[in-house]
């Protein structure tokens, strides 16, 4: 990929998204940074310094996108935003809280997908790039709601991959690990989760949590380190769908993958791509 037209960030406000709109500015891509509260981004511009790119910043609530509409040379959408609810157990965690989350998580990133992909096409491809999670990778208790949330987007890019790709629109999962943004200072990694309020759920609460047990702090990765592995994938035209951006999610998923995913995924893609080269299985 190069560095021409536009590029779409949702959730730029701070920590990934942010991130990545300056580092996809510092590329070369005209940024589309997009929040809920602009003047969260009034800086955003003066950050870049002298760089071939530029940032604007513009409102957007995923929840609501109303009459938003992509920039017609968009080269890239990064699906940043996300929302997560209280760590509690399934069975205590009440339906307006799961609705909450997907409502952002999942119908707001598939609202801005169905969006992105006529224009891109029009455009002669492009990149989706969808941040999920590596907590998908680690069965944890009372991450329910966040981790489903995720799973959905993940079983969504791998169809939307081989629908994708005829058009030379290249679908990218990013699974962030311990990235130091708000969302990971106020989760479990540094105090008790919210299911320790119900008796049945304490004792597994005060034994295991907070995480930092089993998340070493020194495995948090800033924003900025983790943008430049987003934007590299961003730009890896070869690659896998999958990435980690910091050192925990890359590890997670080199175990996750020792049981080969990626030969299915190219196959389907092969098959369903007119034209595409025949591969050996597995290759």
């Amino acid at each position: 990929m190069k560095a021409e037209g536009s590029a779409v960030v949702t959730g730029a406000s701070r920590g990934i998204g942010r991130a990545v709109s300056l580092e996809l500015a510092r590329r070369g891509f005209s940024v589309v940074a997009t929040m809920r509260n602009p003047d969260d981004g009034a800086d955003l511009a003066d950050c870049l310094g002298d760089v071939a790119g530029s940032i604007t910043v513009e409102r957007l609530d995923i929840r609501e996108i109303g009459d938003f509409s992509f920039p017609d040379d968009l080269q890239v959408l990064v699906n940043n935003a996300g929302n997560k609810c209280g760590n509690t157990p399934v069975e205590e965690t009440s339906m307006a809280d799961w609705r909450d989350v997907f409502e952002t998580n999942v119908f707001g990133t598939v609202e801005m997908t169905k969006r992105a992909v006529p224009v891109m096409r029009a455009g002669g491809g492009g990149v989706i790039c969808n941040v999920t999670s590596s907590s998908m990778l680690s069965i944890l208790p009372f991450f329910s709601t966040y981790r489903a949330s995720k799973a959905a987007i993940s079983m969504m890019n791998e169809t939307l991959r081989v629908e994708l790709a005829p058009f030379g629109i290249r679908v990218v999962e990013i699974l962030p690990g311990p990235i130091d943004t708000n969302m990971f200072r106020t989760s479990v990694v540094f105090k008790l989760p919210e299911a320790a309020r119900f008796e049945p759920y304490r004792q597994v609460c005060e034994e295991h949590f907070p995480a930092s047990k089993f998340v070493s702090i020194g495995l948090i990765t800033p924003p900025a380190q983790a943008a430049e592995a987003i934007c590299d994938a961003i730009f890896d035209d070869d690659g896998p769908m999958r990435y980690g951006c910091d050192e925990m999610s890359v590890k997670s998923l080199e175990a996750w993958r020792s049981s080969d995913d990626e030969g299915p995924m190219r196959q389907a893609v092969d098959h369903f791509t007119p034209g595409a080269p025949t591969r050996v299985t597995g290759s």
